[in-house]
């Protein structure tokens, strides 16, 4: 679950790290208050305004600008709210239809007094699967694309890795602050930084935190100036209080759909859906698509206790894909009964009717035979298969006759 920059600057907050202070405002009358207060209370007439989207790269698409006073505000305020924003980062990128602005953020200029004496760095923390570990990057690069940084100036980008069972250690915080070449407060401050960052990443679940920039000024304050924040969802149960600032807006219809019904769901760009029971078959089951001839359209799993009820919902997720040619239904019953699934598969196609792309279904394990001879008695255009690789050969059949 990913979270808006100002929700995850205020997560941030009650761990300990400084942030870029600022308010969200949904019209220009709110942004206005917020410039008010905000001005009031840092006696400066600097402010940014920034747009609130579950993208980044918002600056290269105007999402970001600074307004140097109250009219400056006001225009930017409403130049970005309702706006398209297109950003490298938003479907189809700097060529695609964009994201639709709701909300925008009016935050303090942390560049003030001196911009000139100001030194933006870039710090994140993820998981790393490989070392099962997790690893804090971070680099003097600050405020550009960390992935053209890696490309170019390899040399600039450490990483320091924390073993989950230890934690961080101070002798690696400093470390980090050493290496970003930082001294006196400045240098005891980034370690507080560090040190409270990986603290809100490892408690709130986090997947990934990345601060670009991370900002020491003048008067060496360590400032997130921006705060891209992902959740894992199997741990949002244990935080009530996070899984409540979901942006269902920011989110694809169909996934918001699927996880309504408890299914397991994942958009691809292929030719064939797919419905399975378990993500290990559902992986073999896409790779079935591809030595077919195929290409996966989604990822989905129905679950364990799959019904009648849930199998018809998935169809109809599967179906709004219009890139859809056909749909293999790839089930092995052993908690969820084959004719369940048959039940449903059936009653989807009854009850919503005019299903024009071929559907194949491959059932094995407890009640096959039943729910193969209900498919097969059935009248409906669905082709039925016990071996997987009857399966493979009717979607590359089916796919030829597309």
């Amino acid at each position: 679950m990913n979270l808006h920059e100002y929700q995850g600057k205020e997560l941030l907050k009650s761990y300990g790290v400084a942030i870029q202070e600022g308010t969200v405002a949904h019209t220009v009358e709110e942004a206005v208050a917020a410039y008010n207060e905000l001005s009031s209370r840092t006696g400066s007439p600097f402010a940014v305004v920034k747009a609130q989207i579950h993208a980044g790269g918002r600056g290269k698409g105007g999402g970001v600008k600074l307004a140097k006073n109250l009219n400056d505000l006001q225009t930017h305020a409403g130049n970005i709210l309702g706006m398209m924003l297109k950003t490298p980062q938003t479907p189809g990128g700097m060529e695609g239809p964009g994201k639709l602005v709701r909300k925008i953020l009016i935050a303090e200029d942390a560049y003030v007094p001196d911009f000139e004496s100001c030194k933006e760095f870039y710090i994140s923390v993820l998981t790393d699967r490989e070392t099962k570990q997790n690893v804090i990057i971070y680099s003097t690069e600050g405020g550009m694309d960390i992935e053209a940084v890696a490309e170019q100036t390899p040399h600039l980008v450490h990483k320091e890795y924390v073993h989950p069972l230890v934690g961080l250690q101070a002798f690696q915080a400093r470390k980090i602050a050493f290496n970003l070449g930082l001294s006196n407060d400045a240098f005891k401050q980034m370690v507080k930084f560090v040190s409270a960052l990986y603290n809100a990443f490892v408690g709130s679940d986090a997947t990934l935190f990345e601060i670009n920039p991370c900002v020491v000024t003048g008067n060496d304050r360590v400032i997130a100036v921006d705060a891209k924040v992902s959740l894992d969802d199997n741990a949002l149960y244990r935080h009530p209080e996070l899984e409540v600032l979901r942006d269902e807006d920011e989110e694809d219809p169909t996934d918001v759909e699927a996880r309504k019904y408890d299914l397991n769901f994942v958009n691809l760009d292929g030719n064939v859906g797919c419905m399975v029971n378990g993500a290990g078959l559902a992986m073999a089951t896409m790779d079935v698509i591809k030595l077919s001839g195929g290409e996966p359209a989604n990822f989905l799993d129905v679950g364990g206790t799959a019904d009648a009820a849930r199998v018809e919902q998935a169809f109809r997720i599967i179906l709004k894909d219009e890139k859809v040619k056909a749909i293999l239904i790839n089930i092995f019953g052993g908690i969820v009964r084959c004719d369940r699934v048959a039940q449903g598969v059936i009653d989807a196609y009854k009850n919503i009717g005019d299903i024009k792309v071929p559907i194949i279904v491959r059932l094995q394990g407890t009640n096959a035979d039943i729910a193969k001879q209900m498919i097969d008695e059935s009248g409906l255009a669905v082709h039925s298969a016990i071996l997987l690789q009857e399966a493979a050969d009717l979607v590359t059949k089916v796919l030829a006759e597309s």
